[in-house]
């Protein structure tokens, strides 16, 4: 089938799932019914060959077998694909984010950046027209304050007049159309630092937040929200983890755990756990950008004061540059105010997709604990500590360790840092690796373990596990995000991983002890006769080599040789005058 046409029938397929849910009272995104008929493929149990056309019974079938699990609203499996669906689209990193951001703002003015460069004002109404339409450009371009409030105006008004004159529009007009832009953007950043530097001498700043303030609240709030929900979200999984690890050990408790899906909801709040993770890392970063600029913000508005202190005039060479960087910093502020508040947005509706987690009666679940020592993931690595795999045991495997690896912490751990070997051998129970007892590498992959025997297990033979691995996710495709398998399933790679394949892998950088050797005298000695280190004696010679180029050379010509031929020879004979050295 060409792709065109096989697109065509995809697209029919999603719209057509998409409807008949929307009949059934629940509202699907095309992007999740797209992810969810790419896991009904890939289920093998479902019996569709990727190879081969589909025909209308399978098309059918597909539907109807998607139809099924979106219905299922009680599935923890059906919320685990939600969740990652929604950050996919909805998250991006921090530098993408803030690229994105300023490109929007940028669009946004773009109409009334448009007015102004393609004016063509004579008139005085209409020149008065003209600046009342750059004030409001400085204004919306930078976001101090609404260019509706007639306070603000005034301020930003007068600040721009300070610095460009009504009388030089003639000037401006005159400019090509790159050049007034430049010139707006200019003049809006020295308005901005002017503002700024009014409002901390308490002469202005109409309409301006304290964004520093608000920052230094809204962060710590945002950590420890995500911290409390970390927490709910780990207690969940310690909990499971110890009831499917006592399920592991009594055949009869894993038959009465079947109806209850602890499993797939295990996998639920260990993808809420990863996510919150990514999350709390962007808001640390904020935070620690948030402290640099505030200190760059004092110590720029104390220059500023320094400058400009008991003096009538002051050049502009000198003020507005540090203007601009004041304007450049609260810029940055407003950067991360936004990023703030769309990291918060973002936990508040990753929230919902936990529900099912309410499912489950609580004393079924306590009757289940019984006898059960629920462990956290700390004390799960603490119990190991002191194993340490003994490299010297494997001859074709390469193992890393914390004391020998330079960027130990920065290696990307396979299945998200869980033992691949409990996974594979436990039917998908998910225990954290503790990587101080040995990282792996194996096809430049790396994987760690969460003890000695099932690190020593797995590299017997690694690929057995490795598919068993892949045959799992391909029946539970929550799994394939959860547990980074995308290389395996390359048509259900996210987005936001797309981009970044090429950043994925880290090599290791090894240490260990060693010593070198400098030879004393690798070559032989080269002793300049005719070095002189005496300048009086350098003197001298150049003193007799000026006094040789003065005498006079005389010749004397023979023209007969004695008793044997004609010859002819030349003499050269030199005479010296007294000299005294």
């Amino acid at each position: 089938m060409p792709p065109t046409q096989a697109e065509s029938v995809i697209k029919s397929i999603i719209r057509e799932i998409g409807q008949e849910c929307a009949a059934h009272g629940e509202v699907v995104s095309e992007t999740l019914v797209a992810f969810m008929v790419k896991a009904v493929v890939l289920d093998p149990s479902n019996g569709f060959n990727v190879d081969r056309t589909l025909t209308k019974s399978d098309v059918q079938k597909l539907v109807k077998l998607c139809m099924a699990r979106l219905l299922d609203t009680k599935n923890p499996s059906l919320d685990t694909i939600k969740m990652q669906v929604y950050f996919d689209i909805n998250y991006t990193s921090r530098e993408e984010f803030l690229q994105e951001h300023h490109r929007v703002l940028e669009s946004r003015l773009g109409s009334v950046c448009r007015e102004i460069t393609d004016n063509r004002a004579c008139a005085r109404e209409e020149l008065e027209s003209l600046y009342r339409k750059i004030v409001s450009y400085v204004l919306l371009r930078s976001g101090l304050g609404s260019p509706t409030d007639i306070k603000i105006v005034r301020e930003a008004t007068a600040a721009l007049q300070s610095v460009f004159p009504q009388a030089e529009l003639g000037t401006f007009l005159t400019l090509s159309k790159k050049d007034k832009e430049r010139q707006l953007k200019e003049l809006t950043m020295i308005v901005t630092g002017i503002r700024l530097f009014n409002r901390d001498c308490g002469k202005g700043g109409e309409g301006i937040d304290d964004l520093p303030a608000i920052l230094q609240e809204a962060i710590p709030a945002t950590t420890h929200h995500v911290d409390s929900q970390l927490q709910i979200a780990q207690n969940w999984a310690h909990r499971y983890t110890a009831i499917l690890e006592k399920a592991t050990d009594n055949p009869l408790v894993a038959i009465d755990l079947q109806p209850y899906k602890l499993k797939e909801a295990l996998y639920n709040v260990r993808q809420y756990e990863v996510f919150l993770q990514i999350i709390l890392s962007d808001i640390i970063t904020s935070a620690q950008e948030v402290e640099i600029m505030i200190k760059q913000l004092g110590a720029q508005l104390e220059q500023l004061k320094m400058t400009v202190k008991s003096k009538i005039a002051v050049p502009t060479s000198q003020v507005f540059p540090i203007f601009v960087a004041l304007a450049s910093l609260w810029n940055s502020f407003q950067d991360e105010t936004v990023l703030i508040s769309v990291l918060s947005n973002l936990i508040t509706h990753l929230e919902q997709f936990l529900g099912t987690h309410e499912l489950f009666p609580k004393k079924i679940l306590q009757d289940f604990l019984e006898e059960v020592t629920v462990k956290t993931d700390i004390c799960r690595i603490k119990e190991h500590l002191e194993e340490r795999v003994h490299s010297e045991d494997f001859q074709n495997l390469e193992w890393f360790f914390p004391e020998t690896t330079a960027n130990f912490d920065k290696l990307l751990i396979q299945y998200q840092g869980f033992c691949g070997y409990t996974f594979a051998t436990t039917d998908g129970l998910l225990l954290p690796g503790n990587p101080s007892i040995g990282i792996l590498k194996y096809k430049e992959k790396y994987y760690t373990f969460n003890s000695r025997n099932a690190a020593y297990s797995f590299a017997e033979n690694p690929e057995i596990y490795i598919d068993i691995i892949k045959e799992k996710a391909q029946k539970n495709a929550e799994l394939i995000q959860l547990l980074q398998l995308h290389r395996h399933f390359d048509i259900l790679i996210p987005y936001s991983q797309m981009r970044d394949v090429n950043k994925l892998y880290i090599k290791p950088i090894t240490k260990n002890e060693s010593s070198t050797q400098t030879d004393t005298h690798i070559l032989p000695p080269t002793i300049v006769r005719s070095y002189e280190w005496n300048e009086w004696e350098l003197r001298r010679k150049a003193i007799k080599m000026a006094n040789l180029r003065q005498k006079i050379t005389h010749s004397v010509q023979t023209d007969l040789s004695h008793m044997r031929r004609e010859n002819c020879s030349q003499k050269m004979s030199v005479y010296y005058s007294s000299y005294t050295a």
